[in-house]
C-alpha cells in the first residue's frame, strides 16, 4: 500500500476530515488533498507528527507495505472512545444546563409568589 493510501485509510479510520486533519497539523486541507491524490509527499517533520498523530511508526507510514489491522483496530476503537467522550461531555452539560434552569425557575415562583401574596394581603 502506497503512502498516500494509508493517509486516507488512517486519517478516515480515525474520523478526521482532510480539514481536521491540516488544522492537527497547522496546513492547508488542500495540502492533505495533495498527499492523498500522491501530487506531493509531507517533509520529514510533517512525516513525523502523521505519525504521533495515528500511532504508527514511520516505517509503517512510508513503507509500501500494509497498515497492520491491529492499528487499524486501535484508531477504530479511538474513535469510539472519542464519540463515548463527547457524549460524556454533553450529558454533564445538559445535565449543568437543567439544574441552573431549575434553580433560576425556583427563584422566579418565589418572586411571583411574594408578589401575588404581597398583592392579595395588601401589604405594599
Amino acid at each position: 500500500m502506497k503512502f498516500n493510501e494509508k493517509l486516507i485509510k488512517l486519517r478516515k479510520s480515525s474520523g478526521l476530515s482532510q480539514e481536521e486533519l491540516g488544522n492537527k497539523l497547522n496546513i492547508a486541507r488542500q495540502t492533505v488533498s495533495k498527499w492523498e491524490l500522491g501530487e506531493t509527499t509531507p517533509e520529514m517533520n510533517k512525516l513525523v507528527e502523521l505519525s504521533n498523530l495515528f500511532n504508527v511508526s514511520l516505517d509503517e507510514m512510508i513503507k509500501e507495505t500494509e497498515i497492520p489491522e491491529v492499528i487499524a483496530r486501535e484508531l477504530d476503537h479511538k474513535k469510539i472512545d472519542s464519540v463515548y467522550n463527547d457524549v460524556g461531555n454533553a450529558k454533564k452539560f445538559i445535565k449543568s444546563y437543567i439544574i441552573v434552569i431549575g434553580i433560576i425557575s425556583i427563584i422566579i415562583i418565589i418572586i411571583l409568589l411574594n408578589y401575588f401574596i404581597r398583592t392579595a394581603f395588601n401589604l405594599w
